[in-house]
């Protein structure tokens, strides 16, 4: 597939992506099981990022206000301890600063600040977390 995935990292049975390449993570980072990654548009994850079960990042879209309603890609960017939380959607040219949450069931339309916890449809920014990370997000299910 051409991607580049660090050390410590994985990807989870059931996850689906749409095109080789234009597809990076970083070290200690996890894609947990049936998640959908639309790498169209470019995804980079970074250090020690946890995306849980079913999520959706989807680089692609069409314009449908144009009369040919072309196809329109963007990139996705998630920082350094992002955490996404199940069920939750990602949108082109949104990027997750380092240390953001993003809540369950939640959609992302525009890039969240660094620390923020957002949630809701759309996502808002709720409250803060502490700023101090010292943990890893490598996590290697049993049948992975």
């Amino acid at each position: 597939m051409n991607f580049k995935i660090g050390k410590n990292s994985s990807v989870n049975l059931g996850c689906v992506f749409n095109t080789p390449g234009l597809f990076e993570m970083q070290d200690n980072s996890t894609i947990n099981q049936f998640c959908h990654i639309d790498n169209r548009g470019s995804i980079f994850i970074g250090n020690n990022v946890s995306i849980s079960p079913k999520c959706s990042l989807v680089s692609a879209d069409h314009d449908v206000n144009d009369e040919e309603c072309i196809g329109r890609v963007g990139p996705i960017v998630l920082e350094d301890y992002v955490f996404v939380g199940y069920n939750a959607i990602i949108l082109k040219d949104c990027t997750l600063k380092r240390g953001a949450v993003l809540g369950a069931r939640s959609l992302l339309t525009q890039s969240a600040e660094a620390d923020g916890i957002y949630f809701g449809i759309p996502a808002r920014l709720k409250k803060h977390r502490n700023p101090v990370y010292n943990y890893s997000s490598e996590y290697m299910r049993l049948f992975h």
